[in-house]
């Protein structure tokens, strides 16, 4: 699946003991980048939530916010009715056994009540945040494949214009190199009339047509560039592969294993498999320029250069 790395997901868990809210932004960055932005409250739901988010998201910088709110009607120094019951009941049993044991003082109170209130409240908080967590992180991914799959639509329209291209090409190809043939051809018999304007009687006129055919094949090889053509069609037949494809791991691993012959990538990411596939791309349609025999050949390498950059550029964004 091809996900983009620009997205934004947030979400909201909320309980009787208050709420927590965290959100989740993500650009484009060549490795994973996370940065946090938490109250102390809930500090320690960092290394749950990086956990979470790594199991999601691999590439991209991502800066996480997130904050809680009590109830309006709970104040945080105010007294655990359950726990000050809890206290009464054990003063009773202890005064069964030492009659003059003293109450303890509010201040004590407070202070014991808070400390039981923070423990309870730590477990609420991470809590809460790991519901919101999971929320946030689900329209997060939701968000970066409908933004992947925007990004893969466009990349397949420049794939098609480019293999538009490369099918004029390969139609013109033939009667190009015919016409180069005849005009070497002719340019070698006129240079060889000029050296020698009475012919050449030691060479029959078979022989000469045969060498100046031979020599006119070999210049052409220097200029046929159907093999440029077959591998800019691999190429994009990889890049449909990739784009496309919902497959398994394992069938993208051997698609990529099997094409041009060359050693597979690895598991890496779409985006950088997609960033290699541009280079090999481009570095077939530089050849195919330096190898131009005609305008309009010239014009073709041209068009498909423009077109690789669009889709690299598309590239960049992707996971």
């Amino acid at each position: 699946m091809i996900r983009s790395m620009t997205a934004f997901g947030n979400a909201r868990a909320e309980s009787p003991q208050g709420s927590v809210s965290i959100e989740f932004r993500t650009v484009n960055s060549r490795f994973l980048d996370v940065s946090f932005r938490l109250p102390d409250e809930l500090r320690m739901a960092e290394g749950p939530v990086r956990e979470q988010l790594g199991q999601v998201v691999k590439r991209g910088k991502v800066e996480i916010r997130a904050n809680y709110a009590r109830p309006e009607n709970q104040a945080s120094t105010s007294l655990d009715l359950r726990y000050l019951a809890q206290v009464a009941t054990q003063l009773d049993v202890a005064r069964q056994y030492l009659p003059d044991v003293a109450a303890p003082r509010l201040s004590e109170l407070l202070s014991s009540s808070g400390n039981n209130a923070a423990a309870t409240d730590t477990q609420v908080w991470m809590a809460l945040c790991a519901q919101a967590t999971t929320q946030a992180l689900a329209e997060l991914l939701a968000a970066r494949e409908r933004e992947g799959r925007r990004l893969a639509d466009m990349m397949l329209v420049c794939a098609r214009d480019i293999t538009a291209i490369v099918d004029q090409v390969e139609a013109d190809l033939p009667a190009l190199l015919a016409e180069h043939h005849e005009k070497i051809a002719s340019k070698l018999r006129d240079a060889l009339t000029a050296v020698s304007p009475d012919g050449f009687a030691q060479i029959s006129g078979a022989e000469l047509t045969a060498r100046i055919a031979q020599e006119a094949s070999l210049f052409s090889l220097r200029i046929d560039v159907a093999e440029e053509l077959s591998r800019l069609r691999s190429h994009i037949a990889e890049l449909e592969h990739l784009l496309g494809s919902e497959t398994s791991a394992a069938e993208n691993t051997e698609a990529r294993n099997t094409h041009q012959g060359k050693k597979s990538q690895g598991g890496g990411s779409a985006g950088k498999r997609l960033d290699f596939l541009f280079q090999e791309m481009n570095r077939e349609a530089n050849t195919l320029g330096s190898k131009a025999s005609a305008i309009s050949v010239t014009r073709a390498a041209i068009d498909l250069k423009l077109l690789i950059e669009q889709m690299r550029e598309q590239a960049q964004n992707i996971e």
